[in-house]
């Protein structure tokens, strides 16, 4: 079970992370964590004709290879919680769309993956599902046209402009009761963060944004 230590959420059998998937675009590919990822898509479209569809297909295929790991199928998992950058978590909904699992959309920008997975592992340690997965994923083209310029605009970047990944990733999760745990990472507390505003009107500076976040995980791990 689960207690509440302040606003901290505490898991007695901290769930584990069994297997994951992680899959990326070529630019992404040719950066330093290449080896990491399980698949490069030398081609960012994906065999699509939408941006959109490119990102579905992401996150579908980051999930299938961390179900491959487990050698499970949609049937072995209890519950999905996906999301991405796009309106409604659209590229997450048409990535399940069929596959008949229980789904919980989610819409945390930057901290969608942390959300999933808090959400994932409270529904394990509940004793509510046996095995959940969760997911996101994001698109450089997709997020250019919902959030900025679409490319088609051929608006000139800034040498320092922020480039959002292609790619996704997944996590299966199960309970770290009465298994074997050894090499598995395990989630054994979690909290939800609070809304803070430093007054920043820039909203292209995402750096400024998500400052508060760093500053104090920084402090944490100082105190600890």
């Amino acid at each position: 079970m689960a207690i509440l230590l302040g606003r901290s959420i505490v898991y007695e059998n901290a769930p584990m992370i069994s297997f994951w998937g992680a899959c990326v675009g070529k630019k992404e590919g040719e950066g330093p964590f290449a080896e990491k990822f399980d698949k490069v898509f030398e081609d960012t479209t994906l065999g699509k004709q939408a941006w959109e569809e490119s990102e579905s297909e992401l996150i579908k295929n980051a999930a299938e290879i961390a179900l491959a790991k487990g050698k499970w199928t949609w049937a072995d998992i209890d519950c999905i919680f996906a999301g991405d950058l796009l309106s409604q978590c659209i590229a997450s909904s048409y990535a399940f769309a069929g596959v008949g699992v229980n789904y919980c959309g989610l819409y945390g920008a930057c901290s969608t993956m942390a959300l999933a997975l808090i959400n994932a592992a409270n529904l394990i340690e509940c004793g509510a599902a046996a095995r959940t997965l969760a997911t996101t994923g994001s698109h450089f083209c997709s997020s250019e046209r919902q959030f900025r310029f679409p490319l088609e605009y051929g608006n000139q970047r800034a040498p320092t402009a922020q480039w959002t990944v292609t790619g996704a990733g997944a996590a299966i999760l199960e309970s770290g009761k009465n298994h074997n745990c050894k090499d598995k990472v395990r989630i054994r507390a979690a909290r939800f963060g609070e809304i803070t505003d430093l007054g920043v009107t820039d909203a292209n500076n995402m750096g400024a944004a998500m400052a508060p976040v760093s500053v104090r995980i920084g402090y944490i791990k100082e105190r600890k």
